[in-house]
């Protein structure tokens, strides 16, 4: 490819524009948008050889097209080329449409990974569905195709299609792990130094589409029923019968796409037999970087009573004396509060109260019923007993609310599909449920319930701006693990050029030979005459390590510790001499590797940048290493220590070795305020390249934000600029 639209075609323009004014131009047959404007063009404009040079040198106004082509009112677009690329990026920019339009129909005639007949018979049938009269008797023509009749009758609506894998399941026991008991967990292993348990899974919409219904706030969120669901069953595998206590510490959003790992670590007994739990979850990530946060903790216990399994006194239903509570409109009045619950979790279907007692009958939707026994108490179930809170005569009755703490809960029998539910007030926030089977026998007690109401903005979904970016990082420098270094005299050292940084005499303290040479093409004399290639090269200082105050001709020495790292990686790569050699860089403050930390050495950061993008084509071949711009002493040790970490790119701070990796943005309002310099509006800003879109933008911003009155946009074309 070539480097269209940048000033990489600078230099081809002239004879480009030549070649352009021998062709004959005729005016467009239909409609034109032009990707110079973003504008519809008239025939004086595209038939002119000025028009086509901007062509191949000015920006793509992909989007502007777009964008005009919809404020025409159109809402087809076909893509006639090889693939679907822009069809994907044309659907970006429609994407914030006025509400209540249409949606548009975007459609690519061929797909480079399919048969072209096949794509472009696709494409046609897309368009039909969306509204385009296609002619098919031509189409079909010749081929042999006919018609049939669609049935008479409205479809039945019966699903055919195979459903999505609700799980990952697999053969755990092959790497020595406990396999799956329950719904929602992967795998279970015990702990047997401190005799604990840990019991692990995968959650996602996509895996466990019942959690979407779920949703708070406009955020998929992990049921707190589900937790003491997850607590009972681990409470069972462990030998006790009884969740002493749980605390939720925080709420565990589900992701849009992808998942979270969960994790439930339950800790050895005490010398009643209680053990402790804890639950973590992180986002999936394939780096594993990402950090573990704790959701809830509590205590598991033995009971030390028979199972009682007998009447709850709700076998009389409805409970007399009781009043029947219409509750028709109940889930609009909690999507109103921001509980958007979808039918999973609709199961709330009848209320009575009687004094401060409320009675409800909760089911779970026909189709999901059959899950009921996969679970202790179906999370859906136990949520929509806990939802007739609402109706218990506190303060601020009324209100959704979401649980907070459980104490005291015991399961009596599982896999109920419907509940009769009996809830009373314990307090300002707190209630006790008795939970039984439609003939009355206990399901479930719970001697406590603590409810807490949700203030709006509380919920932030995974990968949310509050929750951590999804799709912003920085570079973040983190220890990584290093081995041993091997003693210095083991292996042949070299070092090229003028080793400002003193790293022969260090590695020389240290017991290494090393030999000096004044260049690459030294070093390769001394090989072509009996000298062994050494295992490592070492360049140290390749930037006179001159930093942005010591008023030296900055520009100049960036340009030339560059021009002399180029040509030494060149010469490198190409030089067969040097197949078994690893050529070290060593600079000094060349990275900002701390937080607050400035680069010292700017001209060093540029030979970073070339030779990070020569390790992408040759790794293996090239190590940076940036010391301690705090540390001029001995720095062998910790050149030796860089080599073990595996590490293209390291930097050594107070001792440890640093690597570089992509860290998600934290929350705007968990970041410092930076430090600013106020504008000073009485001199002259000066914007380089400040004709061009994003300089006039700069300008405006300036101006308007910040009080300036003088300002000198600069740019090649000047004058000429358009605008």
């Amino acid at each position: 490819s070539h480097a269209f639209h940048s000033p990489r075609m600078d230099a081809m323009l002239g004879d480009f524009r030549k070649v352009v004014e021998e062709l004959t131009f005729a005016s467009p047959a239909i409609a034109l948008v032009s990707n110079v404007t973003g504008q519809p063009a008239g025939a004086d404009e595209v038939c002119s050889a000025e028009y086509w040079v901007r062509h191949v040198r000015e920006a793509v106004r992909f989007a502007d097209g777009v964008r005009a082509l919809e404020a025409q009112g159109v809402t087809r677009f076909v893509e006639v080329g090889p693939d679907g690329v822009l069809t994907a990026m044309a659907r970006d920019c429609v994407a914030d449409r006025p509400e209540g339009t249409a949606e548009p129909v975007l459609v690519p005639v061929l797909r480079k990974d399919r048969p072209e007949a096949r794509a472009l018979t696709t494409a046609l049938a897309e368009l039909q569905v969306g509204g385009v009269a296609v002619d098919w008797e031509r189409i079909f023509a010749g081929r042999g195709a006919r018609k049939v009749e669609l049935p008479t009758y409205a479809f039945q609506r019966e699903r055919y299609w195979l459903e999505a894998l609700t799980s990952f399941a697999s053969d755990v026991t092959a790497v020595g792990l406990v396999p799956p008991t329950h719904p929602l967990l992967g795998a279970a292993v015990e702990l047997p130094d401190a005799d604990g348990f840990l019991f692990t899974s995968r959650l996602s919409p996509q895996t466990d589409p019942w959690l979407v219904d779920h949703m708070v706030q406009d955020t998929v969120l992990l049921p707190g029923t589900a937790f003491l669901e997850l607590a009972l069953h681990a409470a069972d595998q462990v030998g006790c019968d009884r969740v002493e206590e749980l605390t939720l510490t925080a709420p565990l959003p589900l992701p849009e796409r992808g998942a979270v790992h969960l994790q439930l670590a339950v800790g050895g007994p005490d010398e009643n037999g209680t053990r402790s739990l804890n639950v973590y979850s992180r986002l999936e990530d394939s780096t594993m970087e990402q950090p573990w946060t704790q959701h809830a903790s509590g205590l598991l216990s033995r009971s030390g009573t028979q199972d009682d399994t007998g009447r709850a006194d709700l076998a009389v239903w409805p409970p007399e004396g009781a009043e029947w509570i219409d509750t028709e409109d109940v889930y609009d009045r909690m999507a109103a509060g921001g509980f958007a619950y979808g039918p999973v979790f609709q199961g709330l279907r009848s209320v009575w109260i009687r004094g401060d007692e409320v009675f409800a009958e909760v089911r779970l939707p026909e189709e999901n019923a059959s899950e009921a026994g996969r679970f202790g108490l179906h999370p859906a179930l136990l949520d929509a007993a806990v939802q007739a809170v609402m109706f218990v005569p506190q303060e601020e009755a009324g209100l959704a609310r979401l649980p907070f703490s459980w104490t005291g809960v015991s399961l009596r029998a599982t896999g109920a599909s419907e509940l009769r539910v009996r809830l009373g007030s314990l307090g300002p926030d707190s209630i006790g449920l008795t939970v039984a089977d439609t003939s009355g026998r206990t399901v479930a007690t719970v001697d406590s319930l603590v409810l807490r109401l949700v203030a709006e903005g509380q919920i932030q979904s995974a990968g949310s701006p509050a929750a951590g970016h999804d799709s912003l990082f920085r570079l973040d420098w983190t220890p990584v693990p290093v081995g041993a270094p091997a003693p210095a005299s083991e292996g042949t050292w070299a070092v090229l050029g003028t080793d400002d940084l003193g790293v022969r005499s260090g590695f020389e303290a240290a017991g290494a030979d090393v030999t000096a040479y004044a260049d690459l093409a030294a070093l390769r004399g001394a090989i072509d005459s009996g000298a062994t290639p050494p295992d490592v090269v070492m360049v140290a200082g390749a930037a006179a390590a001159v930093g942005i105050d010591d008023g030296a001709d900055l520009a100049g020495r960036v340009r030339g510790a560059t021009y002399r790292a180029l040509e030494l990686v060149r010469t490198w790569v190409t030089d067969d001499r040097f197949d078994d050699s690893y050529l070290v860089f060593v600079t000094r403050g060349a990275m900002g590797a701390r937080s607050s930390e400035e680069v010292r050495t700017p001209a060093e950061a540029a030979v970073w940048g070339l030779v990070r993008s020569a390790q992408t084509e040759h790794p293996g071949k090239f190590l940076l290493v940036d010391l301690d711009p705090e540390e001029h002493g001995d720095a062998s040790e910790v050149l030796r220590a860089a080599l073990t970490a595996e590490e293209p790119q390291v930097a050594v701070r107070d001792g440890r070795v640093l690597a570089a990796r992509l860290a998600r943005v934290a929350p705007a309002e968990d970041r410092p305020e930076p430090e600013t310099t106020p504008l000073d509006t009485s001199g002259t800003v000066l914007i380089t390249g400040g004709t061009g879109g994003l300089g006039a933008l700069l300008a405006r911003h300036l101006v308007v934000e910040h009080g300036a009155r003088h300002l000198v946009l600069t740019s090649r074309r000047g004058a000429e600029a358009p605008g």
